[in-house]
């Protein structure tokens, strides 16, 4: 029996994993319900399984049974806070919590992928760390599990690392895609608090009031990242929250708001790290009153090794076809913690299509929506891929 037909054969199993998963979803770090899910599936598997000290995180590492390295394998696990609104009969029933980004179809995959790399141990070249992850979203899980030493649980350095990540929209379903380069782009918080002396509306000249200025540096932002970035390096700002006053006549005293920061280099990143506070301390100055600013970096560029995505997408077009597999032109406008794996580990993430059957991929909803529906179908594709990523690298690695 081939891989891939072990795979689906699996399926049904995998499918029951990532329902129960989507029906309890967890936030955050601390997710208990889904750690006991996960350590239940895994159960009777010949692997070295730890917990996360500080968190929730699953790590499992089966020992290959021929000499050789070891490959990372990563699923992150937690949900979003969006309440669910698919209607679909395995939906979220914690209310305020939802997979909407299909974390559960990567922790279910990953299970199998384990599952199946089990029962060919004794054909490894090496050892599989399987990374069960929490806090993706915007909690620094991997750090974290980093902090804690997932990246030396073989024992020995890692060769490479490789993550899939489903998407609800754009990709036709089972499509994979990835690209050599920068594959999702970093993301920062920018938090400013513009202070002035609060008064009457019928007297602005005698207070210094915030909302003007704190509009003006919001429109400055746009102006000032077209006019200082490459087009073919981008920037995007995004304000996503601006709060100001009490009531119509009433000047307050602090407008403040918060914007998403997105870029896709290094360089671009660390222009911004010095950049946007200097223009937004600069404008309000100019105006005589002050603005709080905090820049909270949170991921960084996630970089795939050219190497290593050259022989993912040669190992996807040899088990799925070439008409499965697309290099990808662009990076995707998301951002991932996986990038801390890959500034560590040579390595590529690679994005999978779960679009339903049925459904324009164009136009469907996507991750991160209340409305995301992703195809249960391909979990024994993820599996397959995953499995055949790690034991083909480590072969190649022991034949280098």
């Amino acid at each position: 029996m081939s891989i891939t037909e072990r795979a689906q054969e699996l399926t049904p199993d995998l499918v029951e994993l990532r329902r129960a998963l989507h029906r309890d979803p967890e936030l955050g770090l601390a997710l208990p319900r889904t750690q006991e899910k996960v350590l239940t599936a895994l159960d009777g598997l010949p692997l070295e399984i730890s917990t996360g000290k500080g968190l929730g995180s699953v790590t499992a590492v089966l020992r290959g049974g021929k000499p050789g390295g070891a490959v990372l394998l990563r699923g992150d696990m937690d949900a979003l806070p969006v309440t669910e609104k698919t209607g679909a009969e395995y939906a979220s029933r914690v209310p305020g919590a939802m997979h909407a980004c299909g974390h559960d179809l990567h922790t279910a995959g990953l299970v199998g992928a384990a599952t199946l790399l089990a029962e060919r141990r004794e054909h490894l070249h090496g050892d599989i760390v399987f990374m069960f992850q929490p806090g993706e979203e915007g909690h620094n899980g991997a750090g974290l599990m980093i902090e804690e030493g997932v990246l030396d649980a073989a024992g020995k350095p890692l060769d490479a690392a490789f993550a899939l990540h489903v998407a609800a929209n754009r990709l036709p379903g089972g499509l994979v895609a990835t690209r050599p380069g920068t594959v999702t782009s970093a993301s920062d918080v920018l938090r400013v608090t513009v202070r002035g002396a609060g008064g009457h509306g019928s007297t602005p000249h005698s207070a210094k009031d915030p909302v003007p200025v704190a509009c003006e540096i919001v429109t400055a932002l746009q102006n000032w990242v077209t006019r200082r970035f490459d087009i073919f390096d981008p920037v995007v700002v995004t304000v996503g929250t601006f709060h100001a006053g009490t009531q119509q006549n009433v000047i307050p005293e602090t407008a403040t708001f918060e914007a998403t920061v997105r870029s896709y280099s290094e360089a671009a990143h660390a222009r911004l790290i010095e950049g946007l506070p200097r223009l937004v301390r600069g404008i309000a100055e100019a105006h005589g009153i002050e603005a709080e600013v905090t820049y909270d970096v949170q991921y960084p560029v996630t970089v795939n090794e050219p190497g290593e995505t050259a022989f993912a997408l040669d190992t996807a077009r040899e088990l799925l076809g070439p008409t499965q597999v697309w290099q990808a032109p662009d990076p995707a406008n998301g951002s991932e913690d996986f990038a801390f794996v890959l500034q560590r580990v040579p390595g590529a993430m690679l994005l999978v299509g779960a679009a339903p059957e049925g459904v324009d991929a164009a136009t469907a909803p996507m991750n991160h929506s209340p409305h995301a529906v992703f195809d249960d179908r391909i979990l024994g594709r993820q599996a397959a891929l995953l499995s055949v990523l790690a034991e083909e690298r480590l072969k190649q690695g022991a034949a280098a």
